[in-house]
């Protein structure tokens, strides 16, 4: 699968060291760099915000993919953009009916990625509704708020049903995965119909970052074989 992108979650980094985290990644070869906004409300852990965003955008020209996991996003919408994000993923769980039209129509009027996101315990078809609205629909297969939990395969179904959906209504719509990918997991979630893949532990945990990258792209191209 030649469009995969590989998005190295920031989570799983060096706190201290964040933007060297972050060019470790571009170095390493990374499509996206994956940052966690968690606001100690909508999941336990607090990471950080816009501004932290802002000063790892003048560090790296990696393409910035910004997954709020907050409640009322809406209210940080123009922050993270301002700071430079690429993509903005918002939680279906946290925001709906006229406030998340409001909130994806600001997304895209300043030119940046729009994107849905869905707990595990959230149904795909939530998010059916607004398919033709977003660039992309996250599917959590952790729960979301912390970093090294083992994948959820019983999200593949979910994975499924959103591709079926995107392919029915002739869509560009891609399906995003977060949450314990890795050499042994990545293949099922491409199979399923995932084409972007959010890694931390496998990769901030490996010695070779570039090595790991390309060991999951070599993982996923072996699957479909």
């Amino acid at each position: 699968m030649s469009e995969a992108l590989v998005a190295p979650s920031l989570l799983s980094g060096d706190f201290a060291r964040l933007g060297e985290e972050a060019l470790r990644c571009e170095r390493a070869g990374a499509d996206w760099l994956h940052l966690d906004v968690m606001d100690g409300h909508f999941v336990p852990n607090i990471t950080f915000g816009a501004p932290m965003v802002a000063a790892l955008r003048r560090l790296t020209k990696l393409f910035f993919d910004v997954h709020l996991m907050v409640e009322r996003p809406e209210r940080g919408l123009a922050d993270c953009l301002r700071a430079g994000a690429d993509m903005l993923t918002l939680h279906i769980e946290a925001i709906d009916g006229d406030d998340l039209s409001r909130a994806l129509r600001a997304i895209r009027a300043a030119d940046c990625g729009a994107a849905l996101s869905v707990r595990p315990g959230t149904a795909a078809e939530r998010v059916f509704p607004w398919l033709e609205h977003i660039d992309m629909v996250l599917v959590m297969t952790v729960e979301p708020g912390a970093g090294g939990q083992t994948f959820m395969p019983d999200m593949l179904p979910k994975i499924k049903a959103l591709r079926e959906e995107i392919t029915r209504k002739g869509l560009s719509t891609k399906i995003q995965v977060d949450g314990g990918i890795n050499e042994s997991t990545i293949g099922a979630a491409a199979e399923a119909g995932a084409s972007i893949f959010v890694a931390g532990s496998a990769l901030f945990g490996a010695g070779d970052m570039a090595r790991a990258i390309k060991g999951l792209r070599e993982a996923m191209l072996n699957y479909e074989c």
